[in-house]
């Protein structure tokens, strides 16, 4: 199976994106990370694109800041599924980021995270749950990460409170 592609708009998104990529390893899914700018090289958007298709990608993660076109330009070009993750801005702190992701008109959808490294995590959780859907290997790991949760929270609820 090809790689999930993990996008972003700029090199210095990696920070928060790169949770994204974490969370794939930890699952077990194979990831490839690239910038393409929806702005700067909508030449090789749609390129990129394409040969995802090619390719056979199951998911696309894609990272943006600011007017945060990236996600919403990439879904344009798919039927792949595109997981869009807000990066924090330096004015709005990622709201912009967040309405610009989360806005798309009828009949482009692009799924919508949280802002910043929450977000980004999540992303790639969300996309080794597609996987998951149709190979059971990923979906074993998903289940035994969110056992993994439960255990922690359960071992974190037994606490000796000071009278």
């Amino acid at each position: 199976m090809a790689p999930v592609l993990i996008l972003m708009g700029s090199k210095s998104d990696w920070p928060v994106m790169k949770n994204a990529a974490k969370m794939l390893e930890d699952l077990g899914v194979a990831w490839q990370a690239q910038v393409v700018s929806a702005h700067r090289t909508p030449d090789l958007l749609q390129t990129t694109m394409q040969q995802a298709e090619q390719d056979g990608v199951p998911v696309v993660i894609a990272g943006a800041g600011g007017a945060a076109h990236l996600p919403g330009m990439l879904a344009a070009f798919t039927a792949i599924p595109v997981f869009g993750v807000p990066v924090p801005s330096k004015q709005l702190k990622g709201l912009d980021s967040l309405l610009s992701i989360v806005q798309m008109p009828k009949g482009v959808a692009v799924g919508t995270l949280a802002i910043g490294d929450a977000g980004a995590a999540n992303a790639g959780l969300l996309a080794a749950q597609v996987i998951g859907s149709f190979d059971p290997t990923v979906r074993a790991k998903v289940q035994a990460f969110r056992a993994h949760q439960r255990e922690q929270v359960l071992q974190g609820s037994k606490l000796e409170l000071d009278a």
